[in-house]
């Protein structure tokens, strides 16, 4: 697709998360955080068009390499608890 919209490779950092927004991204960062998990969160958004998804705005999630298993377990654990309390799902509703 587009060049570029991959996460770039970080000596000693890895992805563990890529998304459209910025606001995912930190409530991930901030939710790490409380796990006392390192993050940093990276922004290949262009400013110039001001899209806030697609291709065009990728944000990533790049932990130490030694806290990615226990990252990637924290966030799916929240992913999972966002699914529970997420109504829409129970009713079907989109």
């Amino acid at each position: 697709m587009l060049k570029g919209s991959e996460p770039s490779k970080i000596k000693d950092w890895v992805c563990v998360l890529e998304r459209g927004t910025d606001y995912e991204v930190i409530l991930a960062k901030e939710y790490l955080a409380s796990r006392e998990i390192p993050s940093n969160v990276l922004s290949k958004k262009d400013s110039s068009l001001g899209l806030n998804f697609g291709e065009l705005s990728k944000v990533y999630l790049y932990v130490p390499a030694e806290f990615e298993k226990e990252a990637r377990e924290a966030l799916q654990e929240l992913d999972d608890q966002i699914d529970e309390d997420d109504p829409s799902e129970e009713n079907g509703d989109f």
